[in-house]
């Protein structure tokens, strides 16, 4: 027997819980699907389990500094059990807050089980249930990309997701990748007091970067004492009696490691879900075909998150479910193209983006204006004892609206908010600069640099 439902929601990541509530706020049945766990990516791989292990790497590298702040400690020693019990309990109870809020909706049902499309508005849930709504969202998320290396597949290895369930320190963790998960991992193990290797293929760090900034956290990682090598591009891995040898390219030293770790990207949940089925369409990488509010190429099925190439970071994944409430609830015509591109790399200090980078701003050839100040030259910084890294913003010369802005340094993550809220509000750079700031802290500092824009070369 079909049940039916007013809407059906597959995938209970960051976009599907918040519109399962709206839905059934307006008065819709909602049916919300679950193949794994509730809370998706973020909640249980991804911002906040690592989040909750970065705080604790922060906390060994803080205490090891002590006598640089006149305080003394005893060896620091890292019980790695209780690092996990701590990220276990924190990320268990996000979950559990996710799953109260969905069996407390009114009018929605949650199903456990993987769904597939048998046709546009029919879903079948593991082939013992069968489904259907004139409404469908796919917010399917996504999954570690595993590289045609040879000899990947004869050792053990370690992607985002397994690698939260140490409970050991390794001895030597290796790492392939140089990008931004890859780059966490390496900075919070090394603090735990592993040995850490990042071997790359490419010829630097955070590729999507200005060169500045990718050198720059190349030098933070190093100064900790991890070992980067750049420009392998001819990878092969073999097993050995105490873990593996990883050869990074013809003729290279082999690495010797006890644990590794592979981090070198992401690729949509959209291949087992019967698409075609429906008649959905996707990219030649997996990703949902969407238009600019989110509607797939089938009327009546949308797609939100990772799965639609879009974006892959939990605030654009809300921000999808934010841009198809509007869209189908409240009369409001959101679009994906609205929203700056943001984000951060948390490494400690960690990095907070936001619009274009300086390289894109050249390329695109139009006149600008750029600003750069080392952290050195921050007074909140120096007070701190958290001077690497500098701040960096591009102008346009013309408007005087802010492009696109680099912080990397002590609270970067946060003060790259005031300049994407300028952005967002379309307002000339001025408008930091004539608004008083609270001393003594990081942010005061950006309406400085402001002040001391040059034409970008």
């Amino acid at each position: 027997m079909t049940q039916r439902f007013d809407a059906i929601v597959v995938g209970a990541g960051q976009a599907g819980p918040p519109l399962a509530g709206r839905l059934t706020a307006a008065g819709r049945t909602v049916a919300v699907v679950e193949r794994s766990l509730v809370g998706g990516t973020c909640v249980n791989y991804g911002c906040i389990p690592t989040k909750t292990l970065v705080a604790s790497a922060h906390a060994a590298h803080v205490a090891r500094r002590g006598a640089e702040y006149g305080v003394g400690t005893a060896d620091v020693t890292v019980d790695m059990a209780k690092v996990k019990a701590r990220k276990d309990r924190i990320m268990l109870g996000d979950r559990h807050s996710v799953e109260d809020w969905i069996n407390g909706m009114p009018g929605c049902t949650l199903i456990r089980g993987h769904a597939r499309f048998v046709g546009p508005k029919t879903l079948r849930i593991d082939d013992d249930q069968t489904i259907e709504a004139e409404e469908i969202f796919l917010n399917v998320g996504g999954r570690a990309v595993v590289p045609d290396i040879p000899g990947l597949a004869d050792v053990d290895f370690l992607t985002n997701v397994g690698i939260l369930e140490l409970d050991t320190v390794p001895e030597h963790l290796v790492i392939i990748g140089g990008s931004y998960i890859a780059l966490e991992f390496a900075q919070m193990y090394r603090r735990f007091g592993a040995a850490v290797t990042v071997v790359e293929k490419g010829h630097r760090l955070t590729s999507r970067e200005d060169e500045d900034v990718s050198a720059a956290i190349k030098d933070i990682l190093e100064g900790e004492g991890i070992t980067v090598v750049l420009g392998a591009d001819a990878m092969r891995i073999t097993r050995t009696d105490s873990g593996f040898a990883l050869t990074p390219r013809e003729g290279a030293t082999p690495i010797a490691g006890s644990h590794l770790l592979v981090a070198t990207g992401r690729r949509p949940n959209t291949d087992d879900l019967g698409l075609a089925a429906a008649g959905v369409q996707t990219d030649e990488r997996g990703h949902v075909l969407v238009d600019d509010q989110l509607r797939t190429t089938v009327e009546g099925i949308w797609a939100m998150g990772d799965c639609n190439g879009r974006g892959a970071f939990t605030h654009t994944s809300y921000n999808d479910f934010e841009i198809v409430a509007a869209n189908l609830l409240d009369n409001e015509p959101r679009r994906v193209s609205d929203r700056i591109p943001t984000y951060a790399l948390y490494i400690d200090p960690p990095l907070g983006r936001a619009g274009l980078t300086e390289a894109q701003v050249r390329e695109s050839g139009r006149k600008a204006l750029v600003g750069k100040r080392p952290m050195t030259r921050v007074g909140r910084a120096v007070e701190k004892g958290e001077t690497q890294g500098f701040m960096k913003v591009v102008v346009d010369a013309e408007t005087e609206e802010i492009l696109g802005a680099a912080i990397l340094g002590v609270g970067g993550d946060e003060v790259i908010h005031g300049i994407l809220d300028t952005m967002s509000a379309r307002a000339p750079y001025t408008t930091l600069t004539h608004t008083v700031h609270i001393h003594p802290t990081v942010s005061e500092l950006v309406p400085t640099m402001l002040e001391e824009l040059t034409p970008l070369q």
